[in-house]
């Protein structure tokens, strides 16, 4: 398969479950955390539909199109493993829907990187939050979903906390 495909494949199923999730968490007040903005695609799409005083992002470097560019007050800068912790001070356990797009496109890396933000993300999510990751993610509470309708089976993972106790 062409990276072209991989691409077209990642972002069709990306749109699958970021709408799904949105539908799924539409009763939750929570914020909406997306780590890694990229050139802003996802981002744009989660403003579009959620609203942007609704997103916090998380970015190394901003270096989107600037039409896909959070204001500055919505923007949390640095390395993910240092913010995560940071953010849980900050919001606690009240993220509706997190969406992780990380990695560097090595797949034994980005397992590795998943691994240890997995335990930084986690007591993030707020009962019935999901998260949606391009990669695996390794949770002791959240439970994987099923993936959603349009969504291809490698290029989405989701996962809920239960709302149950």
């Amino acid at each position: 398969m062409s990276r072209l495909d991989r691409f077209i494949e990642r972002m069709v199923s990306q749109r699958a479950s970021i709408d799904f999730a949105l539908k799924e968490t539409a009763d939750l007040t929570g914020p909406i955390l997306e780590l890694g903005l990229g050139n802003g695609r996802t981002y744009d799409h989660l403003r579009e539909k959620a609203g942007a005083e609704k997103i916090y992002v998380f970015e190394r470097a901003v270096a989107a199109n600037p039409l896909s560019t959070p204001d500055e007050a919505m923007l949390i800068l640095g390395e993910v493993t240092e913010t995560l912790p940071q953010a849980f001070a900050r919001f606690g356990a009240t993220a509706r829907l997190i969406h992780s797009d990380l990695g560097a496109g090595d797949a034994k890396e980005n397992l590795k990187f998943s691994r240890a933000i997995s335990p930084l993300i986690e007591p993030l999510v707020a009962p019935g939050g999901i998260v949606i990751a391009n990669d695996p993610m390794y949770f002791d509470t959240l439970e994987e979903l099923p993936l959603p309708e349009g969504a291809i089976q490698d290029r989405s993972f989701l996962y809920r906390r239960p709302t149950r106790a």
